[in-house]
């Protein structure tokens, strides 16, 4: 089994993914996307982006709201 991404409504009825580990863990969660295409678009991003993709250790700033 692999991982993998999976596109739902939450319950605003706004499109979201999540990706879920092969043992069924959530791993990474989207923000919100008012279409479905707008989703898929948010998982190739990841795909895309995500092998490339440096850590960023932030844990002593102040939070910032995005």
């Amino acid at each position: 089994m692999s991982a993998k991404f999976q596109i739902f409504k939450d319950k605003a009825g706004e499109f979201r993914f999540r990706l879920k580990a092969p043992n069924g863990l959530i791993v990474a969660a989207s923000q919100k996307y008012t279409t479905k295409q707008h989703a898929l678009e948010g998982v190739e991003s990841v795909k895309r982006h995500a092998p490339a993709a440096n850590i960023e250790d932030i844990t002593d700033q102040p939070h910032e709201h995005h």
